[in-house]
């Protein structure tokens, strides 16, 4: 069968995330993204228009008359949602106040014990009226309906210190990315302090109810975040963390220390704690940048052009440049007279600049680099911040020692190994009409020489119309097509009818889109990364530009780290030209993530564009959350 002309691979290089089948491919069902108009989860695909499914016409004969034209079938990509919040209700207290307790055996007394005052009071929990989620109302209800558990927050007709410390936590909520009015309690008047019993107890009682609430909330906030990412959009993937708030409860009684053991419960890894430096740094300054400079440039800027923003130029590299940058380029700073012409010399600081924030070094101005000059104000920043440090929670506390993780807004993969960073590279991601999932998984195997697999959804999407008008097009193009398993003509197939029974691949080849080796972490979204033959794309700063897979600028160094080999080693698998799956010599973690704040290796928080908008769709979801919490009984 005839391979595919390199014209073509340049073509198909556009697409990734394909199937690979066979006996010798590294995974019996991986996704390719061939020209892909949309990528979604297998099991939430939407066919707008079936294929009629006529079995007996699988396979038909060449010279059978044409078939009647009929509606495309088209295969939907994920959505995004209104994001609907965690509903509340009401906790349930009915069963908070032990029905032998009355008044009349607590007035008895004439000297109350220290148990008799907590009884007395206990009776008025029965009254409080407190709304919730229905995790934390279910260990509210369980914990109060003990008898045997103490009330945490009240001693001696008054307010303890346990809860003041409590309460001192739940204010700053904002120095780790939440929402102090989230969990804002009143403390009891002083006029019901000093009212009858009844009354002070009455507000104590709603006190202690409602501060237990709200730790709970900021407990399994910190945890796993506010807003639950599954509900987003179908981009987003995660299993949401279980937090035992039940326990909760009982270790804040017994904790010596509360306001420790709050806090203990935020992410502990050295990212979340770099952020929240960051956030409170911003904090401290004042609320907009007063030193933002402008510039206004309307397309590129060339070397050899001339343009009235040079000047505006030059002194937004000075203000954020390094320390570094700005003594290699001091004599041009102090001799540079606010020319409009761009100059060799001022090309040399521009080239310098663009390689300090990652961008390509080639002298050309365009809207990356002048976001890089311009930088953001600080409301922006810390917008930024907040989200990072709500998403930095959907993932484990700590990454790990070893790890791999893709910053899809950067465009960059790292690669740690014994906590610290070993390896980075530029990536090409999916384009906004072919996101890439935000999702975390194992790297498990690499592919040399891979097949290149077409599922159903590119079949139908993308294939079906050169199909119907050639039958042909597969054969001419070297792919493979079997039905049923076996073997076939893409001549031979009745494309009127279901494909559920085609597969179809392309061999291995020096013309293949996946280029040399994939590497695998098997997933329901068929992403993973791989080699292309579009090596330009890395030349890129804007690299939103495949199907949803992450290609790779140095694909054999990755797959050496990951293999824990030498490149030289991987040099010869290639060069062995068979397919081969080498699997890793122990599953480590990936994070195929998202990120417009996020800190470097020397710990500096750098910013980056909301390419996919989905910092938007996640500030629209907390916002419907803290409406949610805050709505009146």
């Amino acid at each position: 069968m005839k391979l595919a002309t390199k014209a073509t691979a340049s073509v198909l290089a556009l697409s990734c995330c394909l199937s690979s089948i066979g006996a010798t491919s590294a995974s019996a069902m991986t996704l390719m993204d061939f020209i892909r108009g949309g990528q979604g989860r297998q099991q939430s695909t939407q066919v707008s228009a079936p294929i009629p499914n006529n079995p007996a016409q699988t396979t038909l004969n060449p010279n059978q008359p044409g078939q009647p034209k009929q509606a495309l079938p088209t295969v939907s990509a994920p959505k995004y949602y209104t994001y609907k919040a965690d509903a509340m209700r009401l906790v349930s207290t009915v069963h908070f106040a032990d029905p032998v307790v009355t008044g009349a055996v607590a007035d008895a007394s004439p000297t109350p014990s220290v148990v008799d005052t907590e009884i007395s009071q206990r009776r008025y929990l029965a009254d409080a009226r407190v709304m919730a989620t229905n995790d934390v109302a279910k260990a509210i209800e369980t914990y109060y309906a003990d008898q045997s558990k103490p009330i945490l927050w009240v001693a001696d007709h008054a307010v303890n210190e346990k809860a003041k410390a409590a309460m001192a936590v739940l204010a700053g909520a904002g120095s780790v990315g939440l929402d102090p009015a989230d969990y804002a309690v009143t403390l009891p008047s002083a006029d019901a302090a000093g009212a009858d019993p009844v009354m002070r107890d009455r507000a104590l009682m709603q006190f202690e109810l409602a501060l237990s609430t709200k730790v709970l909330m900021f407990v399994q906030d910190t945890v796993r975040g506010r807003i639950d990412p599954n509900k987003l959009s179908g981009y987003h993937d995660f299993k949401r963390k279980d937090v035992n708030l039940t326990a909760a409860l009982d270790v804040l009684r017994a904790s010596p220390d509360v306001a420790a053991y709050i806090n203990s419960r935020n992410p502990s890894n050295q990212q979340f704690t770099l952020l929240k430096a960051e956030l409170a740094k911003l904090h401290a300054e004042s609320g907009s940048d007063g030193s933002h400079i402008s510039v206004s440039l309307t397309g590129t800027l060339k070397p050899g052009g001339s343009s009235p923003e040079m000047a505006n130029i030059v002194k937004a590299i000075e203000h954020r440049g390094s320390d570094a940058l700005k003594k290699a380029h001091a004599d041009l700073f102090s001799a540079y007279l606010g020319t409009p012409d761009y100059t060799p010399e001022l090309v040399s600081l521009v080239e310098d600049f663009q390689r300090e924030k990652g961008l390509t070094a080639d002298g050309v101005i365009g809207a990356s680099s002048v976001r890089a000059m311009v930088g953001e104000n600080n409301d922006v920043k810390i917008q930024k911040l907040i989200i990072a440090m709500e998403q930095l929670r959907w993932l484990p506390a700590e990454l790990g020692s070893r790890y791999v993780f893709i910053n899809q807004p950067a465009f960059m993969v790292y690669y740690y190994n014994n906590n610290q960073e070993q390896l980075s590279m530029r990536v090409v991601v999916g384009s906004k009409q072919h996101q890439t999932f935000f999702f975390e998984n194992q790297v498990q195997t690499v592919e040399f020489n891979p097949f290149w697999g077409v599922p159903q959804s590119i079949i139908i999407n993308e294939m079906l119309p050169k199909l119907r008008a050639d039958p042909n097009y597969l054969d001419r193009m070297g792919y493979q097509v079997e039905v049923g398993g076996h073997a076939v003509a893409s001549s031979s197939v009745d494309w009127y009818g279901s494909t559920k029974s085609i597969s179809v691949r392309q061999p291995p080849s020096s013309d293949n889109a996946l280029g040399e080796l994939k590497i695998l972490f098997p997933n329901s979204h068929a992403i993973y990364m791989h080699d292309t033959p579009q090596k330009s794309f890395f030349k890129k700063d804007m690299r939103a530009l495949s199907h949803g897979c992450v290609r790779l600028a140095d694909p054999r160094a990755m797959a050496a780290a990951v293999l824990d080999t030498t490149p030289d080693d991987v040099a010869k698998q290639i060069a062995a030209g068979q397919n081969k799956a080498v699997p890793v010599p122990q599953k480590f973690p990936i994070y195929i993530a998202y990120f417009t704040a996020w800190p470097n290796k020397d710990g500096v928080v750098q910013y980056f564009n909301d390419v996919y908008d989905r910092d938007a769709a996640t500030q629209r979801a907390l916002d419907a959350t803290s409406k949610a919490r805050n709505a009146q009984i």
